[in-house]
């Protein structure tokens, strides 16, 4: 049986689903202990009660019909009816047509039943009219005959102070339960907080706490993120290294390249040292973008105005498309102008013109920049954001050839803001659409 309807209706939260799990036992335990206790312990007291009642009144009545007037009749009523707890009208006034109860009287029902089937010559019985006493009419050779007993001769007195007793220790009991259930998630949402915000290129203080289990996964969280740090912190420091070691020769290159005379060979070794250089460069960034700057409260749409006007003033045809919506942002400034500069640059090297939008939401905000270029076959959109990768079968080089860097270095700055980039097709100007995705 396929229950994925269900999924709809259930809370996602950990709270809620804890309370849920912790709550939904508690009320059907309750709901099953009053009804059999109801059905089963109330209507057999009742049961017994009336039962016995019946007998006192087989009694009463057999007193009257064996009286040879009535006036004998009432000396035998007024001889038994306080013995019996009984209070006798004979005649009486007026009767109801019919048996009446109170819709939620449960044992009024059986009152009902049992009298009727044990006593002969009921004409009605009321419940509803004083729920504290049991009014029926019998009838007698001497007319109606009204019999009046408390409602307690029938039925339990106060049953529903058991079910009143019993909500109310179910609800302290779940309230002193969800209070330590608390206690025990609260650990594990300071976990979630802690990986979350890791994912956001943020460390936040964290200390293990809780339960076993919960203990266990926070230390191994935290040898993760030292991992990790020790792993960037590692590639930073050699590739720093790098930088010096090839520096220093290709300075020597540049140098001994100035020192020789014109010729079509020496532009060409001066184009191999620059591509070098530029290699060495893009390479360098790719690895120490999270290095850049540390996150701070950001304007979004003041960073693209200041990254598209800076592409505007380097004689990019560049311009500014939507801008919706408004706030601020938690992002590092210099790497991300860096991401959105590299996916201009690709727009401008493979395209005319390039778009850039902006799209403020509550949640989430979203940067799309748009060229006219020939775009990526969808296919292809994978291996493009490799690093190092060069689709130069998919993309044009009459602007140049790039490193194969471009896209890597904006998808890393992406994911380090918990964020993703996108690659599809662009409807306004037919070439690529890239899309930086980010957390608010």
């Amino acid at each position: 049986m396929n229950f994925d309807w269900l999924k709809r209706y259930m809370p996602r939260g950990l709270y809620q689903r804890a309370a849920l799990i912790l709550v939904l036992p508690i009320v059907t335990l309750q709901i099953v202990v009053s009804v059999v206790f109801i059905q089963r312990h109330f209507e057999d007291v009742t049961l017994q009660m009336t039962r016995a009642l019946s007998l006192d009144l087989r009694f009463l009545l057999s007193e009257v019909e064996t009286s040879d007037d009535q006036l004998e009749a009432t000396v035998r009523i007024a001889r038994l009816s306080d013995p019996l707890q009984l209070r006798v009208d004979l005649p009486a006034a007026d009767f109801p047509g019919v048996d009446r109860r109170a819709f939620y009287d449960l044992s009024g029902r059986v009152v009902i039943e049992v009298l009727r089937q044990r006593l002969p010559g009921v004409i009605a019985i009321d419940l509803e009219r004083n729920q504290r006493l049991v009014n029926l009419w019998l009838e007698t050779k001497y007319g109606a005959m009204k019999v009046a007993v408390s409602r307690q001769r029938v039925s339990a007195s106060n049953p529903h102070q058991f079910l009143v007793l019993m909500v109310f220790v179910g609800l302290v009991m779940t309230l002193v339960a969800y209070a330590f259930l608390r206690n025990q998630l609260r650990p594990i949402k300071r976990l979630a907080r802690a990986a979350e915000a890791f994912g956001k290129g943020r460390v936040e203080p964290y200390k293990p706490s809780g339960a076993t289990e919960v203990r266990a996964a926070g230390s191994a969280f935290l040898d993760m993120r030292a991992r990790i740090e020790r792993m960037i912190e590692q590639r930073t420091m050699m590739l720093s290294g790098v930088s010096h070691d090839l520096r220093t020769p290709l300075t020597r290159l540049k140098l001994a390249l100035s020192m020789m005379e014109e010729s079509p060979e020496r532009e060409e070794l001066a184009r191999d040292v620059a591509e070098m250089e530029r290699l060495l460069e893009e390479f360098l960034a790719y690895a120490r973008d999270d290095a850049m700057d540390d996150l701070r409260e950001t304007d979004p749409a003041a960073l693209v105005r200041a990254v598209v006007e800076k592409a505007a003033r380097a004689g990019g045809a560049v311009e500014l498309g939507e801008v919706r919506g408004e706030g601020m942002a938690m992002m590092r400034p210099v790497a991300m102008s860096r991401a959105l500069d590299n996916l201009l640059g690709n727009a401008l090297r493979y395209g005319r013109r390039a778009v850039v939008s902006l799209f403020i939401a509550e949640r989430a905000l979203r940067i799309v920049v748009e060229d006219d270029g020939p775009g990526i076959a969808p296919e292809l959109r994978e291996e493009a954001l490799k690093p190092f990768s060069r689709l130069d079968a998919a993309r044009n080089q009459d602007r140049g050839s790039g490193v194969g860097l471009g896209l890597s270095i904006a998808q890393d700055i992406a994911r380090r803001h918990g964020g993703t980039l996108q690659l599809r097709d662009s409807t306004r100007l037919g070439g690529l659409r890239a899309e930086i995705v980010l957390p608010r």
